[in-house]
């Protein structure tokens, strides 16, 4: 069965935004929040996504990060030599 959920406090200048949101979305103020909440909760909790992450084997070695961040980065300037 659906729940309602209610917001309180929401300052003018929040909701303006929200407002201008949902008409650029054609939607109401109430249909965006609903598709924010679903999208919100479809995501892991930050405890959930790093434990994921935690199980995740990889073959990637840390020098071979390193080069590769060095990489990206360029040349140190002459003053750090």
């Amino acid at each position: 069965m659906p729940k309602t959920v209610q917001i309180r406090d929401i300052d003018d200048e929040t909701y303006a935004t929200l407002k201008r949101q949902a008409a650029g979305a054609g939607l109401s103020v109430p249909e965006l929040l609903r598709r924010e909440v679903a999208r919100l909760a479809a995501r892991p909790s930050i405890e959930e996504w790093l434990e994921r992450t935690r199980r995740r084997t990889s073959t990637i070695t840390n020098a071979e990060v390193i080069e590769a961040l060095d990489e990206l980065r360029g040349p140190w300037p002459d003053a750090y030599h």
